[in-house]
């Protein structure tokens, strides 16, 4: 059996193909909204025609003096240089000259672009026209006071001098907040260390069994985040949902927090999956954000059998994970202020690591390189793997599990 799944977003935007022995049981479990079409540029520019609880950015724009734009990092699959004209165009109706508009790219944690990977995000048009600015999160940051939820809030400078604020980012199942996108782009896009460690850390403790994949409605984080985007100003916020290839599939543009719950009644229910329970190997396929691959061991972890069973972690990025100071190392036994360091129990289960460009520290999201096994291509992960089960496995295939949640899981 074959089964095609998508890699390299970046990187042309190719797929690679895995092959099974017939005799096996496999599943393969996409989103449900895997194959939506493509958005049209008519379809694209209605949605900033028609935006939800607020003007049109041209409305917005009269009068103002200077304009941010506030991108999503690389670690999001947003093609901001498809969605920016939009924005430009309607600043230039109201008057925005271009010396009056700048960019800055909401990293929160994350290390800081060069211009190559600005390149891919913004396109070189954007750049050789407007300052782009990496954000810092230890320095440059104005204090805003503390949320309801006692987050000490300070936003990046550059962002706070401006007098309208636009935020373009995307809605894609999350880890803690159940979906990102919305007030995300300022809690932790764009805020200090300090607001990003206590959001993280003391707003997660409070209530954790609101986050996670999926989990929205009542996520606590998500609510200190979107009270975050309005103590900043936060005007507009244009988010984007995307099927399996990459593309954007539906673009929501509004009030920023108006539009993302617009954005996550659909987001529910296209990236909602059905996996399976007792799977004697899981495939978990890093696209969309394969530069935070550690996200996709989540879904593995729901549908694999224990003890004993296997999980193939496909993490194809050639610019390595990406770097967090808040959770990933940063020597042998220490890292950022989250960090914890973890180890893989043998008696467990077995972790491959499909990575044609490996590096050690690339999996201590998850555990270490000594209790992981590695693999360069799928003919040495199908090696391994026939090793393990001479007679038979029952396999569930994630195409792409840092985008998609597992609605529910069955027995099959």
């Amino acid at each position: 059996m074959k089964l095609k799944v998508p890699q390299l977003l970046w990187y042309g935007n190719s797929e690679l193909e895995l092959d099974f022995p017939d005799s096996w049981d496999v599943h393969f479990l996409p989103p449900k909204g895997h194959d939506r079409p493509k958005l049209s540029p008519q379809e694209m520019a209605r949605a900033f025609a028609e935006p939800i609880g607020t003007q049109r950015i041209e409305e917005l724009a009269r009068g103002k003096q200077e304009v941010v734009i506030i991108s999503d990092d690389i670690t999001r699959p947003t093609p901001i240089d498809e969605i920016a004209p939009f924005i430009l165009a309607e600043l230039k109706e109201a008057g925005i000259s271009d010396d009056h508009i700048r960019f800055v790219v909401a990293l929160g944690s994350h290390g800081a672009h060069d211009n190559h990977a600005l390149r891919k995000k913004l396109g070189q048009e954007i750049l050789e026209r407007y300052p782009v600015y990496n954000h810092n999160p230890y320095e440059n940051c104005t204090p805003l006071g503390k949320t309801s939820r006692g987050t000490p809030l300070a936003v990046n400078r550059e962002v706070m001098s401006c007098d309208l604020k636009i935020g373009i980012g995307c809605i894609a199942s999350h880890p803690q907040v159940g979906f990102g996108g919305g007030g995300k782009i300022i809690l932790p896009g764009v805020a200090h260390i300090d607001s990003i460690d206590y959001f993280h850390r003391e707003v997660m403790a409070s209530a954790p069994q609101t986050t996670g994949m999926g989990n929205y409605d009542e996520n606590v984080m998500r609510f200190d985040a979107e009270e975050a985007a309005r103590m900043a100003g936060l005007d507009v916020k244009v988010d984007a949902l995307f099927n399996m290839r990459g593309e954007i599939s539906a673009l929501f543009v509004g009030d920023p927090l108006l539009e993302h719950q617009e954005g996550v009644k659909l987001a529910k229910e296209v990236y909602a999956s059905e996996g399976i329970s007792g799977a004697d190997i899981v495939v978990s396929n890093a696209f969309a954000k394969a530069n935070e691959a550690g996200i996709s061991i989540l879904a593995a972890l729901r549908s694999i059998r224990l003890p004993g069973g296997t999980i193939v972690l496909i993490m194809n990025a050639p610019e390595g994970q990406v770097t967090h100071y808040l959770l990933r190392s940063f020597g042998k036994t220490y890292g950022g202020r989250q960090y914890v360091q973890r180890t893989i129990p043998p008696s467990a289960f077995k972790v491959i690591v499909l990575n044609p460009l490996k590096d050690l520290t690339c999996v201590d999201w998850f555990g270490d390189a000594q209790s992981v096994t590695w693999a360069k291509d799928w003919g040495e992960v199908l090696e391994e793997l026939r090793a393990s089960y001479p007679d038979g496995a029952k396999v569930a295939v994630y195409p792409d599990a840092t985008m998609q949640y597992l609605a529910s899981t069955k027995s099959s």
